[in-house]
């Protein structure tokens, strides 16, 4: 089994930054790539972005490209989400997820963290 906990939403104004942390534990949390997914109100849930524990591989929604980056700490377990020029249409909760990379075609990832709320104000 693989636990996820996500941190890091909040409240800011349009343009600003957040950046989100995803810590995994359990035994072959290191099997799988990890990423964020965010569904925003009446919304289906969508891919964010995700990576792969060596850190060489990375993928991103064409939404989020060039404004969002991820990476890993692998002495942390963590895997960091920054969000910078953020704009009112990232307002959604956003979960960490862990699967087979790339995260994107995954229709159901394996495991997955509590969401936490992100909110942009125009």
């Amino acid at each position: 089994q693989v636990q996820l906990v996500g941190s890091g939403g909040g409240l800011v104004q349009a343009g600003g930054s957040l950046r989100l942390s995803c810590a995994a534990s359990g035994r072959t949390f290191s099997m799988y790539a990890m990423g964020w997914f965010r569904q925003a109100p009446g919304k289906e849930r969508d891919f964010v972005a995700a990576i792969t524990w060596s850190g060489r591989s990375t993928e991103y929604a064409d939404s989020v490209k060039g404004r969002f980056t991820i990476s890993g700490d692998n002495a942390k377990n963590t895997v960091y989400l920054q969000m910078n020029s953020l704009k009112p249409e990232d307002t959604a909760v956003y979960y960490c997820a862990a699967g087979p990379f790339p995260l994107h075609t995954t229709v159901v990832p394996n495991f997955w963290g509590q969401g936490t709320q992100v909110t942009v104000s125009s």
